[in-house]
């Protein structure tokens, strides 16, 4: 387990491709591989990996399957990316964030970046099944961090973090530009609340749920929506 908090910056010295795996060796920030040993977990970028080979005091070496590739934006790093990285949460650490597993939900896509004053606005794209798990105010993980949604609009299908100084000097999100694909991983509770009710709601009107979808949507409404909690007014 992860608990989202970025423990530093991590780059790609080396990339080694066999068949059906792909090998990477990072550069650790000093002191981040101490008492670290092969079979440990380090997610990157949101990627729970396996460490398989230590080299030296701030190197080690991981193994990543075609399937994970295919999954995240691991395939797209090359030598001297940068990524965030986390150690697995050792018994009794205070969680700052919110428990990960470090297990991909899907990729997403920044559309729109906006920088006020001491503050790095990022509207992100969804793909539409996922949006039904996106809250305003609830949690989500982003290539490993742990952040609050802001906002959300799930006709549009995006939602936006608000990021400080202090996590921009933690993490990689100030490398990112429009059009960047970032590792996504839903939080668990709320994808288990809403699947629940959407179970629930399916199994009571069965054949009428097809009937109740096109009312909601002749209003401009979704079933999704349904379960989206009130926003309250000041």
């Amino acid at each position: 387990m992860f608990t989202g908090i970025v423990q530093g910056i991590a780059t790609v010295a080396a990339i080694t491709d066999r068949p059906g795996l792909r090998s990477f060796t990072l550069q650790f920030p000093s002191g981040f591989c101490q008492g670290l040993e092969i079979g440990a977990s380090v997610a990157s970028d949101g990627v729970c990996l396996t460490v398989t080979a230590l080299k030296g005091p701030d190197q080690a070496d991981f193994d990543v399957m075609q399937q994970s590739l295919a999954l995240t934006t691991l395939a797209e790093l090359t030598v001297g990316s940068r990524i965030n990285v986390e150690r697995a949460a050792r018994d009794g650490a205070e969680i700052g964030g919110h428990p990960l597993s470090g297990h991909i939900d899907f990729m997403a896509t920044i559309a729109e970046i906006r920088r006020p004053e001491n503050n790095h606005v990022i509207r992100i794209a969804v793909p539409a099944p996922w949006m039904r798990y996106v809250f305003a105010k609830g949690y989500i993980a982003i290539n490993g961090a742990s952040l609050t949604v802001a906002d959300a609009d799930r006709q549009a299908g995006w939602f936006e973090v608000w990021l400080i100084p202090e996590t921009l000097r933690m993490t990689t999100f100030g490398d990112k530009d429009v059009g960047a694909r970032l590792n996504i991983e839903i939080e668990r509770q709320t994808q288990v609340f809403v699947d629940t009710v959407r179970d629930a709601i399916e199994e009571k009107l069965g054949p009428l749920l097809p009937a109740l979808e096109r009312l909601l949507a002749h209003q401009g409404q979704t079933l999704d929506g349904l379960l989206e909690a009130p926003r309250l007014t000041p």
